[in-house]
């Protein structure tokens, strides 16, 4: 297993790094360009792009932006309507784990930004049976939520005729360094596939052992390519024209619109994924009992290439996050009616035998290589200088609110 010289990630990324001469991964050497990339000529080229696709009758939107309560939802509509003047329609896939901080986010982000939106919610049993599935066949409690953040919008594109879908950050490009931010890479039905539904679309669950039917798939299913080229639907990616450092945008959505922050089980972020009682917890433990990390090597290596961290302290702080057990393991298993031992057993299927072996107590634990890699020290001479001190994340007061606060929330009014 190779390791990066500079930040935590090593060769066995499910995203694929390539390594140069020096060690430093693709990730690291892409994120390099937000330091000299003239971003000024990027947000003008951003302008043009937009400018094409203004409804000029005014009966339509000019395009459509997938929100939620968490992560980057408040930049995105606050750079497309407020600082580029565009009319978007809000387009939200439910994802059923919803907490109260996340309900009250997205029902101020509507209201603050006078927004209108549109909202999937999946009959919950059709929801049920399909992460029955998916966590059994290729140990995944979130595929609908990927699936769907990713599907409803482009079905809206569709349907509306609205063809530009603007989407924040590219995995491909802000994490691992699969393209350039000159490549401008964009939303594609091939990619999407590959990375965001783990390679599985919903016409692939269908099946007699999972009570699974074909109506049971239809709200995940992806336009055809003869309905995206009547539309001419393009998904761009803001990341590729303005300079995307998600903790400095999040505080500047706190100072300037309340954006509503929480603790997360196993990462030092309060920013991100606050809308979800799983993703930081649950599903991250799936991450990392599947591939070994989990988001605190994320989070830890976008500080350190955005000059807020060394590696020792990332280091540090995945040494006293990634062994955490989720908190909200048993919402999840009453939710979905499964015991915890069934539970483990099914996510036991799926950890990576390169990665964990058994004890002689029949525990399991990272294998010795493992555990180095994430220890091994860094090449000084491909150190970044500091900007400033690693601070805390904020923690907000929280908005009142007449959603319960101990367990998922499918609809909500968000406010009392």
């Amino acid at each position: 297993m190779q390791v990066c010289t500079r930040c935590l990630y090593t060769s066995d990324h499910p995203l694929n790094l390539t390594f140069d001469d020096e060690g430093v991964c693709s990730g690291c050497r892409v994120h390099e360009e937000k330091d000299w990339l003239d971003w000024n000529d990027r947000a003008s080229k951003l302008a043009g792009i937009l400018d094409n696709y203004r409804s000029r009758s005014g009966r339509n939107y000019d395009c459509i932006i997938p929100v939620s309560g968490g992560r980057d939802s408040y930049f995105i509509v606050h750079a497309i309507k407020n600082v580029f003047g565009m009319n978007p329609l809000l387009v939200n896939y439910n994802k059923h784990y919803n907490t109260a901080v996340g309900v009250r986010n997205l029902v101020n982000l509507r209201i603050l930004f006078d927004c209108d939106i549109m909202t999937l919610t999946v009959n919950p049993e059709t929801v049920k049976n399909i992460t029955r599935s998916t966590l059994r066949r290729f140990g995944s409690m979130y595929w609908h939520c990927l699936a769907g953040q990713t599907v409803y919008p482009v079905q809206i594109a569709v349907k509306f005729k609205i063809p530009l879908i603007i989407w924040g950050a590219h995995q491909g490009v802000d994490q691992v360094g699969m393209f350039s931010h000159l490549d401008e890479v964009e939303m594609t039905r091939k990619y999407r596939k590959e990375h965001d539904p783990m390679g599985f679309e919903a016409e692939d669950l269908v099946d007699d052992f999972d009570n699974i039917v074909e109506n049971d798939a239809m709200p995940f299913l992806y336009p055809d390519n003869r309905e995206l080229e009547q539309v001419g639907v393009r998904g761009i990616y803001l990341n590729n024209y303005i300079r995307w450092d998600s903790r400095a945008q999040h505080e500047q959505m706190i100072r300037e619109y309340g954006y509503e922050t929480a603790l997360q089980t196993r990462t030092f972020d309060t920013y991100n994924d606050v809308d979800c009682w799983n993703y930081s917890d649950v599903h991250d433990y799936i991450k990392w009992v599947k591939h070994g990390y989990g988001k605190i090597v994320d989070h830890a290596c976008r500080e350190i290439r955005l000059h807020r961290m060394i590696r020792e302290e990332g280091i540090e702080l995945v040494r006293q996050y990634q062994p955490r057990e989720p908190q909200n393991l048993q919402l999840f298993l009453d939710w979905l009616g499964i015991t915890e031992n069934a539970f483990h057993y099914i996510v036991d299927q799926h950890r990576n035998s390169s990665i964990w072996e058994r004890d002689k107590d029949w525990n399991w634990k990272l294998r010795p290589g493992v555990r180095q890699a994430f220890e091994k020290k860094g090449n000084h001479k491909q150190a970044l200088d500091l900007v400033g001190i690693h601070t805390e994340f904020l923690i907000t007061n929280s908005g009142s609110s007449s959603d319960p606060s101990d367990r998922y929330i499918l609809i909500g009014k968000g406010r009392s």
